[in-house]
């Protein structure tokens, strides 16, 4: 499968954008910030790294010229799984991070309590997806790894 595949369906071309790209990472390292936040409770900070998460997932797709469908259900979801396409991400952390796309989920429609296991990590993973982020655009796509 390609991310070529998958436009009509789950993705939409679009011309990367520098200014988007830059503001989804400065956003991505602020909610991450949040997340260590020990003063919020547990929902909150796991809600932070998740969305500090899913901008850099966004952000990966925006630099290869590419945004989810977010009209049709399941963008997290197109978002978290392209990370393999998009900046080479290991299958494994892939899933390890849809696990967490599923807690998430739990939490926000069902009430469901995070665990501060799964706080800690989804801290984690923002933490090592944002690493992998930057090195692939420092390496990738220069024009885009900012100043």
């Amino acid at each position: 499968m390609t991310l070529q595949n998958l436009l009509g369906i789950t993705l939409d071309a679009i011309t990367p954008n520098r200014e988007t790209i830059g503001r989804l990472l400065a956003a991505a390292q602020r909610n991450l910030l949040d997340a260590r936040l020990e003063a919020l409770s547990p929902e909150n900070r796991f809600d932070a790294a998740y969305k500090a998460i899913m901008q850099l997932a966004m952000l990966s797709l925006n630099a290869n010229g590419f945004r989810p469908l977010t009209s049709r259900p399941g963008h997290h979801q197109t978002a978290i799984q392209s990370l393999t396409l998009t900046i080479g991400l290991p299958v494994e952390r892939m899933i390890v991070l849809e696990a967490l796309r599923k807690q998430r989920n739990l939490s926000d429609y069902g009430g469901d309590l995070v665990t501060d296991a799964a706080v800690h990590e989804c801290i984690s993973s923002a933490s090592a997806l944002l690493d992998k982020v930057q090195a692939w655009l420092t390496d990738n796509r220069p024009e885009f790894a900012g100043d």
